[in-house]
């Protein structure tokens, strides 16, 4: 199987409808494309490949005036690279293949994490989580096409944890049994991508140029694609320094030593390259915030919307590693336009897979501004000031009842799927920021005020006397008065 010619990748054409295309095929009806369709991390992972290969077919943009003007010239120039290079993208074979080492023997632990299905990570196959999947244990043999899109995604997002030990040309591979997070993974970060008309345009929007990319921390900043310069075996420096610090070399990483069997069953499975993480290489999706007087990854969790990590991811500024800053491709928005956003993060605990997180948001030229981040951040502060409250109110209920097990999440659950819906409001203070002046009689905090009371009644019963008792006095509580708060966090100047 060969992955320019042959179909693996599923996309959405304009009909609604979908369709398996291969990387030629998805380029030359790129511009016809609504968009990719599939899961989110392997939406991550797919992007990142198809803004490698556009970016190594131009060998830029060079810079800011040459990326303006490289859109109509990406689907040729990316059809004559694919048919140079189609080599680099054999799924099996005796020759080079993609994303896989040659020379992999099975070591002592050989049957460590052997089934195909371990690439997927959505599958609960050896420790894999069963969150997505409860067929454990079962034997599944995997078409080619998915296995392209489980290799693809598993190099960007493996966890760390233990590993089994294989023989790549001879030598044990590294670790000792043990293997550090692929590049996506650290602290759960969050991905963002920026969305156009069609998938032409979304690639377009995510492209970086060689000069921007001078000053991404890395003493080879810009790189080759890992086709271009493979790794023959472990002690290959030169392109094992291409691979895990440069960009091109990083967004297709190798981050295990694997080697697919055609019959779609089985794998050998090992350590691969260490990938620097922040602050030693920022990855162009992530973004950058400071806590506790440091810079770290911006993360997903479970229990906190990604909508309310907007203002962070919305900052636009340079690639260099001192200052807080969202995805870099930002750095290409109209500022005075609304813009669409796809926001995405694999959320993990150590080696355990928790949940895939994503969602759409059109955000509105004042996000990019440093007063239009500070209003919508104020509007959500207020919400988790009414979320606090709530939860004081249920537990002043609880306590006049003598409830053990209060029902806080039931009462978060609604309190936040109610405000979820009024998520236009918030926005419209980042549009007209003078209206967190009085933030409560605003329709964002109205709406929220509304979310808490509804969180409130349907959390806590008033149906025997002394259940009307607590609920009175619960909703004093969550009557009084917040805290005014006109101004937000100061947000660092761009």
């Amino acid at each position: 199987m060969n992955l320019t010619e042959d179909p693996w990748i599923l996309a959405l054409r304009a009909d609604g409808k979908r369709e398996l295309l291969s990387l030629q095929g998805l380029f030359a009806r790129a511009h016809e494309l609504r968009d990719l369709s599939v899961k989110p991390h392997e939406r991550i992972a797919l992007m990142r490949l198809l803004v490698c290969i556009a970016q190594a077919a131009l060998d830029g943009p060079a810079d800011e005036e040459d990326w303006e003007r490289c859109q109509p010239a990406i689907q040729p120039r990316v059809r004559t690279y694919l048919e140079r290079w189609r080599s680099g993208f054999e799924l099996f074979g005796e020759g080079p293949r993609f994303l896989q080492v040659s020379g992999l023997r099975p070591g002592k632990d050989s049957d460590e994490g052997n089934a195909t299905t371990k690439l997927d990570l959505a599958l609960a196959t050896g420790n894999n989580s069963t969150l997505f999947d409860n067929l454990a244990g079962d034997e599944r043999r995997l078409r080619d096409a998915r296995s392209a899109v489980n290799l693809l995604t598993f190099q960007c997002f493996a966890p760390g944890g233990r590993i089994g030990i294989a023989r790549w040309n001879g030598r044990e591979t590294s670790g000792k049994g043990s293997s550090n997070h692929a590049p996506c993974t650290p602290s759960s970060m969050i991905h963002t991508l920026v969305l156009g008309a069609n998938l032409l345009a979304s690639l377009h929007r995510n492209l970086l140029d060689r000069d921007f990319v001078s000053g991404i921390p890395g003493p080879n900043p810009w790189g080759k694609p890992i086709w271009e310069q493979p790794v023959e075996n472990a002690e290959h420096a030169v392109a094992i320094e291409n691979a895990t610090r440069s960009y091109l070399g990083r967004l297709v990483p190798l981050s295990r030593a694997i080697h697919l069997d055609p019959d779609g069953l089985s794998i050998v499975l090992a350590n691969g390259l260490e990938y620097p993480i922040f602050p030693g290489f920022r990855e162009a999706t992530a973004t950058i915030v400071a806590r506790k007087e440091e810079l770290v990854v911006l993360p997903a969790s479970p229990q906190r919307s990604l909508w309310r990590q907007l203002a962070a991811i919305s900052i636009c500024r340079r690639a260099g590693a001192n200052a807080p800053s969202g995805p870099l491709a930002l750095n290409h928005v109209n500022t005075t336009a609304e813009t669409t956003l796809w926001v995405g993060a694999l959320v993990t605990d150590k080696a355990k897979i928790e949940d895939v997180v994503e969602s759409i948001y059109s955000l509105p030229g004042g996000m990019f501004s440093e007063f239009g981040r500070a209003a919508y951040e104020a509007g959500v502060e207020y919400a988790e000031e009414r979320e606090g409250a709530l939860v004081q109110s249920v537990k002043s209920y609880a306590g006049t009842l003598k409830v053990v097990a209060p029902a806080y999440d039931r009462a978060r659950q609604h309190f936040w799927t109610h405000v979820e819906q009024h998520l236009s409001s918030l926005f419209d203070l980042a549009r007209n920021a003078d209206r967190i002046a009085d933030l409560p009689n605003s329709a964002w905090g109205r709406a929220v005020q509304s979310a808490a009371f509804a969180a409130y009644e349907q959390t806590c019963s008033r149906q025997t006397p002394r259940q009307i008792e607590a609920y009175a006095r619960g909703l004093r509580r969550l009557t009084s008065r917040p805290k005014s708060r006109p101004q937000s966090n100061p947000v660092p100047h761009e």
